[in-house]
This record gives C-alpha cells, sequence and structure tokens, in this order.
C-alpha cells in the first residue's frame, strides 16, 4: 500500500489516507462510512494519523489492508479525492527523529576525494550516520525557502525508511519487523556552511537542518517483494532532474550497508521510535557536489525546480523560492 499525509485546499486539517487507484482515501471518513453504511465499526480504531499508526503497526496494517479490501466494492467518492486535488504533506509530517546515514560507497568516496582524502577502511565496518532537524520537514511540491548565507545550494538523491513498531538493540535480520515503509529523500545541502563546520569535526548541522523533503508516500515492502535483485538489494532505478534536465542516474542496489545495518546500528543502546525517517545517504552522483557546478550548470538557484524519482516509490518535487 502506499500511505501518505495530506490536505484539502482551504483545509488546514491533516489527513491519513492511502493511494487507491487515482484516488487518495480518507481513512477516517471511509471508517465513518462503513459504520453508516453497514455498522461495521471494524475500521474505527485505527488511529487518526500515520505516525500514531506506526505505534502498532502490525495490528493496524492487517486492518488497513483489509479496508483497502472492502472499499474496492464500494462508491468511494464520499471519502476520496484525486491525488492532484491534494496538497501532499511528507508521510509523518512531524517525525520523533530523522537519522540519515552514509551507506552509498560512489558518494561517499567523491566527496571525500574532493577533500583530498582517501577512504577510511572503518567506513566499511560501521554504518555511520548524523541526526538532522525532525522540524524542517517538506512534502511533494511544496516550496522551500532558500537558506540564509547559503551561496552554494545542492539537492542529495536518497530513499528512507520509515520506523514502525521500533525498539531497542535491533538485529540485522529482524529489521523487517520495524521497516514499515520506504520513501524517497531529499537532503538538502548548504555545501558553502557545510564546509565551514566539517574541519572542525562537528556538522554538518547548519548545512543540513533548513530543510529535508520526504515523499510522496509511504510504500510498504509488500509493494516490492519483486524489485531485489541476486545479491538481496532493492533494485529500483534514481534519477533527479533539475528544471527537467537529467543531473543524477543511480540505483538503490549500489547501497553498500543495508537498511538492516543502518538499523542495528541506530538502535545501539537506545530505543528507535514509530514515525522516525532512516536516511540511505546519497546516491552516486545524486548531488551537484559530486557531479561538479561547472557539469551541472552551477548550484541551486531560486525558482529552480528539482524533481527527485525512484521506481515504485513516486515523484517528489519542490521548488526553491
Amino acid at each position: 500500500m502506499k500511505f501518505l499525509t495530506y490536505k484539502e485546499h482551504n483545509n488546514p486539517s491533516q489527513i491519513f489516507g492511502f493511494k487507491y487507484k487515482n484516488e487518495l482515501i480518507d481513512i477516517n471518513k471511509s471508517a465513518v462510512y462503513f459504520i453508516d453504511k453497514y455498522s461495521d465499526d471494524r475500521f474505527v480504531s485505527i488511529p487518526k494519523t500515520l505516525k500514531e499508526a506506526l505505534v502498532n503497526w502490525d495490528r493496524n496494517f492487517l486492518l488497513l489492508k483489509e479496508l483497502e479490501t472492502k472499499i474496492s466494492q464500494e462508491d468511494t467518492s464520499s471519502f476520496s479525492i484525486k491525488e492532484k486535488d491534494a496538497l501532499i504533506l511528507p508521510p509523518v509530517p512531524d517525525p520523533p527523529s530523522f537519522r540519515d546515514f552514509y551507506a552509498f560507497e560512489q558518494h561517499v568516496r567523491a566527496a571525500r576525494k574532493l577533500r583530498g582524502l582517501e577512504m577510511n577502511p572503518d567506513w566499511y565496518k560501521i554504518a555511520i550516520f548524523y541526526f538532522s532537524n525532525p522540524n524542517c520537514c517538506y512534502g511533494h511540491k511544496e516550496e522551500i525557502p532558500y537558506p540564509k548565507n547559503t551561496t552554494e545550494l545542492d539537492f542529495e538523491l536518497e530513499f528512507a525508511i520509515i520506523i514502525g513498531n521500533g525498539g531497542s538493540d535491533i538485529e540485522a535480520s529482524d529489521a523487517n519487523k520495524v521497516i514499515a515503509g520506504y520513501t524517497i529523500l531529499n537532503d538538502w545541502s548548504s555545501r558553502n556552511l557545510q564546509r565551514e563546520e566539517m574541519p572542525m569535526s562537528l556538522g554538518p548541522a547548519k548545512g543540513k537542518d533548513f530543510a529535508s523533503s520526504f515523499g510522496p508516500y509511504m510504500v510498504t515492502p509488500d509493494e516490492l517483494e519483486n524489485d531485489w535483485d541476486d545479491h538481496g538489494k532493492l533494485n529500483l532505478r534514481m534519477t533527479c532532474h533539475v528544471n527537467g534536465n537529467l543531473i543524477s542516474d543511480g540505483n538503490t542496489n549500489d547501497l553498500y550497508h543495508s537498511f538492516g545495518d543502518m538499523i542495528e546500528r541506530a538502535s545501539m543502546n537506545t530505543k528507535l521510535v514509530p514515525g522516525e525517517y532512516i536516511g540511505s545517504g546519497t546516491v552516486g552522483t545524486g548531488c551537484i557536489l559530486e557531479l561538479r557546478p561547472e557539469n551541472t550548470g552551477g548550484w541551486i538557484k531560486k525558482g529552480d525546480s528539482v524533481r527527485l524519482e525512484i521506481e515504485k516509490l513516486g515523484a517528489l518535487e519542490n521548488r526553491i523560492i
């Protein structure tokens, strides 16, 4: 299933829904529909937000799958809108935390080379991450303000998982128990601010904490059952277009550290809670820093539109204002 959080135009309320054909199903309204029409109250216990539903995800996902089956036999017009008429927010607009890893070797190698550094052999042993800002999340087609004191604005083409159920000290082999779904991530970066911080062995903090884009959906693992290669890696093409021009072209199967490895590292001695995002890091070719601005038409500017696409996960587009 493809879950999302959205708003209807001229209505400030956030709606927890899922994609059904070309429509977005309002889960709360559909639950009321089945009570009114059939006195069927099974779905009224589904939480009102995706973040709340992720707390007891195993139970809630089964109910949501059942709801999807039930609505296939109904006229959905009273509890749905066309996707084109929705304002789409991040799947979890207010995550409790956002960890972003550094797990694609090609990008890490290229980024270190630009700083005159060889690959650190410990990178192959440890899945490393930084904490970003969970309070600056943007959704599909939301406009993003150009960050202050920035001269080198960059995108980063990534994908992410969303945690369901949660837990502590989770083994990599048990990762499927807490991966509720996958989404696209754009880890926006101010390269000149980042460059100021990193020599002092902290950061990237101000180079990253002004904006992160997620969405448009949380795609559940069952949707991707046929997209794993012979090496046990997701095989999905990842691209970025800036103002309609193809800039980046990579694949999820280039990930060196698996999401299982990331979950094991992230949950060590602490607790992962439902609704958290865990990002993959940038795919090879997935940013201007790696490709170099002279080869891509320069850094991202005000007015530019950046569109990330990943097979089966959709497209995530934002314009800089």
